[in-house]
């Protein structure tokens, strides 16, 4: 049987803010290693057997990683996009249907893209384990081998060993997240595991546990992916038919119900990077356990996580601390306090603050680009165009432009005239005029663009041509 990863790429970007945001979630930083979370879980699952990965992410995030795939030399079997969150239980429909089209007991093996596994050989023997019981028909979760009394996960309480699979079980229970207390005694116990989300299973088992246990599920989802479209190298799921859907999690919707429920018990260095002190705990530590990252000096400073971007950052005096200073903001927590980020970024969004989900460098197919400045009625932009990117023809009504070049070649067509612009040349688009910028270089364009007039809204924009199928901000 072909197994077929398919990799969750979801993730709103609050628990490791202001780093991560939701035009940029954590599963598209390299917040452990030189790679991105999300390149990192794409080579750990090229086991032997595998297909290519079929990925599920957001539409915002779909240039994003398949530009993170392109870096890494790997062509997904394919990009799936959610038109919007419906969790796992949804996904998990949606992974099977596809990987199930040729092959209806198809292995599927679901992961999430943002978590960290610092043992791959032992994380490659449990796969190999859980496909085994998969194969049996089981729908195998991985039971993580506790380190802690954590209080943040759920536990999964072990049965009888299954015949039919070395080092697999039923599972007897799931428990929710439990009080410290009881968190210790099932340490104790000796037969209870984290639940980090991870699932094997046949395609065809997991569509006849979704009609039994959660019948509400299957009929949207399956129509979602019988009318979806092909857009350049997308799948793009029907939004009327997903967003019908419940918005439920696999555990709920079918583990919690299923008499196929098992286990593969493991210890494969896992942290599900889910607060700045999970990530502190991972990485290298000095001699007084900071952990400090970029520009930053520090005084009589312990047990501490400071990343600094660009600014110089000095800390003196503190302990346990956790200090995130990135171009436009600074989180200040104690690393006790740092699950509570979320109750930040839910007050900066209740304000109407673009914080939570913008960074100052926002991302496009083309390119990107990056406030450097702005006033009452100017805006000061970096922007960069990679090789054979193009900003489609479009006007604006309230604002001129001032474009400078200062690395690579442009092509900028305003009206009727094309111009070839080098570094140190620049060019003027006058109010109301059709203006359309492109790279036809081999390096990455760089520009300052000066924009000025009574209203820069970025509604203030009407598009004649777009060079990326669906997408609407170019």
């Amino acid at each position: 049987m072909t197994i077929y990863p398919v990799i969750l790429s979801g993730g709103s970007g609050t628990r490791l803010w202001p780093l991560s945001r939701g035009s940029l979630p954590k599963q598209l930083l390299p917040l452990h290693g030189e790679r991105t979370m999300i390149q990192e879980t794409v080579a750990r699952v090229g086991v032997p057997g595998a297909a290519s990965p079929i990925l599920i992410c957001n539409d915002d995030h779909r240039f994003l990683v398949a530009e993170q795939m392109q870096e890494i030399g790997l062509a997904p079997s394919a990009i799936v996009l959610e038109p919007m969150g419906r969790n796992t239980a949804p996904a998990a429909a949606v992974a099977a249907l596809i990987a199930g089209e040729n092959d209806p007991q198809a292995i599927v093996a679901l992961f999430p893209s943002d978590h960290v596994v610092g043992d791959e050989p032992a994380f490659r023997a449990a796969l190999a384990k859980a496909v085994k019981a998969a194969e049996a028909g089981n729908i195998v979760t991985f039971g993580l081998e506790p380190t802690a009394p954590e209080t943040g996960y759920g536990y999964i309480e072990r049965g009888d060993a299954l015949a039919e699979a070395e080092g697999a079980y039923k599972v007897r229970a799931f428990r929710e997240k439990p009080d410290v207390i009881t968190a210790a005694r099932y340490i104790a116990e000796g037969s209870y595991f984290w639940n980090g989300g991870m699932f094997v299973f046949r395609a065809d088992v997991m569509l006849e546990e979704l009609e039994k246990h959660a019948p509400d599920i299957l009929p949207p989802v399956r129509e979602a992916v019988a009318k979806a479209v092909r857009d350049l190298d997308f799948i793009r799921l029907d939004a009327e038919n997903f967003g019908k859907a419940p918005n439920i999690s696999i555990d709920y919707a079918v583990m919690e119900k299923t008499d196929r429920a098992a286990v593969v018990p493991c210890s494969i260095g896992w942290n599900d990077v889910g607060s700045w002190s999970s990530l502190w705990e991972i990485r290298p530590q000095d001699e007084a356990g900071n952990v400090l990252q970029g520009d930053v000096v520090v005084h009589d400073t312990r047990n501490s996580f400071v990343h600094s971007e660009k600014t110089l950052t000095a800390m003196v005096g503190v302990d346990n601390l956790v200090v995130i200073a990135t171009k436009d903001a600074v989180l200040v927590a104690d690393k006790g306090h740092a699950q509570d980020v979320k109750a930040i970024v839910d007050k900066l969004k209740a304000k109407g603050r673009t914080e939570p989900m913008e960074h100052t460098v926002v991302f496009r197919p083309w390119g990107s680009y990056e406030v450097v400045d702005r006033g009452e009625d100017f805006l000061v932009n970096h922007i960069m165009i990679k090789p054979g990117g193009r900003i489609g023809q479009h006007m604006h009504h309230h604002r001129a432009e001032h474009w400078i070049v200062v690395e690579g070649t442009a092509q900028v067509t305003c009206g009727e005239k094309t111009t070839i612009l080098h570094e140190n040349q620049s060019t003027f688009i006058g109010l109301g005029e059709k203006h359309r910028l492109e790279n036809p270089g081999k390096v990455p364009l760089r520009l300052i663009e000066v924009q000025s007039g009574p209203y820069l809204g970025a509604d203030d924009i009407a598009r004649y041509e777009n060079f990326y199928g669906a997408e609407k901000k170019d």
